[in-house]
């Protein structure tokens, strides 16, 4: 996770994330990024109070990285030793690429095999913004992407063969001013936990790409848990399960999107895993990003210890 230096609302990204909203922000930036700073400093004792490993990286002031709080959109971490690091949309968000990050996991004890660097493919405006883009089922190796303007179809199969995911691809939208608009990132509408998947299908518009993706969601023996696209609109979808200290489950949410949930939708996930929660209001409302979004997972194998 990294703590925002100079959190704020990003006008590169705004014309593709209809979540961002400008509101007051220009008389009020500096209380804002004080806000986006309270509310990632209580999520990391949130999720650290229930089990959770956090790794914490201070953002610089090298350059402007407004949006330096969703780090997953970089890069992603994987459980054969290898890593990615991914081709993003905004021109100020590709300054968030550190390599410092990479240095770090690997002294502390992290294996890495490869990087695969797919970020040259900006120089021809293709972008795959990482787990933004891809939801991974990493149990059973499928990868789910709603192509948008940031999420290319020929470089997610490219990624799919060379981290050996089979593709599940598809068209997302959500209605924006009466008219339906591609959406940006595919971790707002679907998450994937081994167990079970929360999920609007609502969003895909077209039948046999919605068929699709339940056939896929099914055959894995997955318990959908759909949700409508007002929950959507309060970050519903974009939740991530990780593991405590214990290798217990845990599925953590924004405030805003456990809000929205129905008694019957907690209910499904409390079968599978513990829910945890923290407001991150200012960082929903400016930055069009939630909880999953702040979280890159280290999947990295553990170094073998010197004898």
């Amino acid at each position: 996770m990294i703590r925002p230096l100079a959190f704020n609302y990003n006008v590169q990204t705004a014309v593709n994330n209809h979540y961002q909203n400008a509101n007051d922000f220009n008389n009020n930036s500096n209380q804002i990024n004080l806000r986006a700073q309270a509310e990632f400093d209580n999520f990391v004792l949130k999720l650290r109070s229930f089990g959770v490993e956090v790794i914490v990286f201070q953002d610089d002031d090298k350059f402007d990285t407004p949006d330096s709080v969703f780090p997953n959109n970089w890069i992603s971490f994987h459980s054969n030793g290898d890593i990615a690091l991914y081709p993003m949309f905004a021109e100020n968000r590709r300054n968030e690429r550190r390599e410092d990050v990479v240095k770090y996991i690997e002294k502390n004890d992290y294996s890495i095999r490869n990087i695969i660097d797919y970020s040259s493919a900006e120089e021809s405006n293709i972008f795959l913004e990482g787990t933004g883009s891809i939801v991974l089922d990493r149990l059973n190796r499928k990868a789910y992407c709603a192509i948008s303007e940031r999420s290319n179809e020929d470089l997610l199969i490219e990624f799919c063969e060379d981290f050996e995911y089979t593709p599940v691809i598809f068209n997302a939208f959500q209605t924006v001013k009466q008219a339906r608009k591609l959406i940006y990132h595919t971790n707002v509408m679907m998450c994937i936990a081994d167990n079970f998947v929360i999920i609007c299908l609502d969003c895909i518009d077209d039948k046999k790409e919605r068929n699709n993706v339940i056939e896929h969601l099914k055959e894995d023996g997955k318990e959908v848990v759909e949700i409508s696209e007002n929950q959507v609109n309060s970050f519903a979808g974009n939740m991530l399960q990780v593991l405590d200290r214990n290798n217990n489950y845990v599925l953590i949410m924004s405030e805003s999107a456990y809000n929205v949930l129905t008694p019957t939708q907690k209910n499904i996930i409390n079968k599978y895993a513990k829910i945890v929660f923290s407001s991150l209001n200012t960082i929903e409302t400016y930055g069009g990003g939630s909880a999953r979004c702040m979280m890159a997972e280290v999947f990295l194998p553990k170094a073998k210890q010197k004898l």
